[in-house]
């Protein structure tokens, strides 16, 4: 017996899809690297918190990142540090409802892996049963080697970070641009090369000068995605909200794709007008009695 099914595409996954969708892996990720696959076009990611987001970013990304920047963002927290594993889970399983196409990376928050490899793996492990995200991302280089071995051996894909790590913001003393002397340009890069030879399918460098992030491109054998790095990365990153423009203040980095905070404002000021002057509702939104 054959079932046939429809989708609406206001409503969530809670809809099946008409016909199998099959998401981007992990393994076509890595097969992006410049020159490897799809003639090195750039990986497009951006990041998701909440279900409706999801559905609108997912058919023009190739991954979605459930970044710990939630914190800011969406709990308005002063940075990540706060940010729990509950928090991560909660809407790292609110991005994979909304989403089919996009492979969905979820971040470890600051406390859930640096202690050892074995906690690493049970945070892992119970983000990616939680939400059914494909893969974690985790801050630090050299120092975290042995962790992302220690998870890929052991099926858990891992995204690196390297360079600006906001969760280090209090040992970085702020979150200006890394790498402007020689010795932590050497640092970072050497950073990167230990994450990718670990195992990552993938690393991003984040507010790093331009030469270091392309020695890295070209050092490392998997994609590197930049976020105020370089165009020559293999794919770029932004918190969505950022290049959405809702909100006044953002990172050099950031390109407004739109105003969306000024739209919003003028949106519901209409509407508060509309109320105070008793033009709304109007006869279209109320219901009258039937005859």
């Amino acid at each position: 017996m054959s079932t046939t099914y429809t989708i609406d595409t206001a409503t969530s996954r809670a809809n099946p899809t008409p016909a199998p969708m099959k998401r981007v892996t992990v393994p076509a990720i890595r097969r992006r690297k410049a020159g490897a696959e799809a003639c090195g076009e750039p990986l497009v990611m951006l990041t998701a918190y909440t279900v409706r987001m999801a559905q609108l970013l997912d058919p023009h990304c190739d991954m979605l990142l459930v970044g710990d920047s939630l914190g800011q963002v969406i709990y308005g927290l002063p940075s990540t540090v706060p940010v729990t594993l509950e928090m991560m889970a909660a809407h790292g399983a609110a991005v994979v409802r909304g989403s089919y196409h996009a492979l969905v990376v979820i971040d470890m928050p600051f406390g859930s892996y640096e202690g050892s490899p074995e906690q690493a793996f049970a945070s892992a492990s119970r983000l990616l049963k939680e939400t059914g995200a494909a893969a974690v991302k985790m801050e630090g280089g050299e120092a975290m080697a042995d962790t992302v071995r220690f998870l890929t051996e052991r099926g858990i894909p891992v995204m690196g970070h390297v360079g600006l790590t906001p969760q280090a913001v209090n040992m970085l003393g702020g979150y200006g641009a890394r790498g402007r002397s020689e010795a932590e340009a050497k640092k970072i890069v050497g950073d990167a090369t230990a994450v990718a030879q670990a195992g990552a399918f993938s690393v991003v460098i984040e507010g790093v000068v331009e030469p270091i992030a392309v020695e890295i491109t070209q050092a490392v054998d998997c994609p590197t995605i930049g976020i105020g790095a370089s165009a020559q990365c293999d794919g770029q990153v932004l918190v969505a909200e950022d290049m959405l423009g809702l909100f006044e203040r953002t990172p050099r980095f950031v390109k407004k794709f739109d105003d969306m905070a000024g739209r919003i404002s003028a949106a519901v000021g209409q509407y508060a007008s509309d109320v105070r002057s008793r033009a709304f509702p109007g006869e279209e939104q109320i219901y009258v009695p039937k005859n």
